[in-house]
């Protein structure tokens, strides 16, 4: 589009003469005027002509000036696909493309100011600091996830266990870094409750993009008793805005609301100790 644009406006700075003329219509697109198929035309169609040597010739009814100098310059603001073949260019000219580049020029300098570079040197910095955020980014996914494995004796030791011999390890471990890691742990914590007595491992926590998620595991001897990780992770996700499901002896699900993770985990542990 930059290469369009600028073809444009090297023709508005030439102020090429405009011209209309009314012909038949297999006339027109012998000259080469575009029109635009599937469009239904008359027998006699209003030519629109930008320079004497033709530089852009179609049919078009509309409103125009006599020079295109007049219009000053244009500004492409996107493009889009709106069919098959056809494309759809929104521009601003004038007085609008006069404001759109004051616009930007006070946004580029503010960008200059606030990083401390020159126009030119912007993308080199922007490029360099997202790489520094990217890695910082993955340090903490990292930290966060060496912490999450290193909590499992802790969440063997905590679990609880009821009068129906139902071992349930809950609890918020905060941000966990990748789902992953997540999943790894609830498996590492159900398989070290054993398979002496019905297990639900229950771990819920805020992912990478700042949203509540909770993966549910259950053994076994869970299953056979009608404890289903599907089921539970369904109750609680619900609590945190959200949905999901999966399969008995694994579930996982989300939502947008992390500060109902307490209480949603609560409500599992408690459905799950009943056994």
């Amino acid at each position: 589009m930059n290469t369009v644009e600028a073809r444009v406006n090297d023709r508005l700075r030439d102020n090429l003469i405009v011209t209309t003329t009314e012909m038949k219509f297999d006339d027109a697109i012998a000259l080469g005027a575009m029109h635009l198929f599937g469009e239904k035309y008359g027998d006699i169609v209003r030519v629109v002509s930008i320079g004497e040597d033709g530089w852009s010739r179609e049919l078009c009814g509309g409103t125009h000036v006599d020079h295109v100098g007049k219009i000053g310059s244009i500004n492409i603001m996107s493009e889009a696909s709106i069919g098959s073949g056809v494309r759809r260019v929104d521009a601003v000219v004038g007085q609008g493309a006069y404001e759109f580049n004051a616009r930007e020029h006070a946004l580029v300098s503010q960008l200059s100011d606030k990083l401390n570079a020159r126009p030119d040197e912007l993308a080199e910095r922007v490029n360099t600091l997202l790489a520094k955020l990217k890695e910082s980014d993955r340090r903490l996914a990292a930290m966060y996830e060496g912490q999450l494995a290193a909590s499992v004796p802790q969440l063997v030791a905590a679990a609880k266990t009821s009068a129906a011999r139902v071992k349930v390890a809950a609890k918020n471990v905060g941000h966990f870094g990748s789902f992953d890691a997540l999943r790894k742990t609830v498996m590492d914590v159900r398989a070290q409750l054993g398979e002496d007595a019905s297990v639900v491992v229950a771990l819920a926590g805020v992912s990478e993009d700042d949203k509540p998620m909770v993966a549910v595991a259950t053994n076994e001897a869970a299953r056979k008793n009608g404890i289903k990780a599907g089921d539970l992770v369904r109750g609680a996700s619900k609590m945190l805005g959200g949905g999901g499901g999966g399969k008995p002896d694994f579930a996982q699900g989300g939502g947008s609301d992390a500060s109902c993770i307490d209480e949603a985990l609560k409500a599992l542990e408690a459905e799950a100790l009943k056994g």
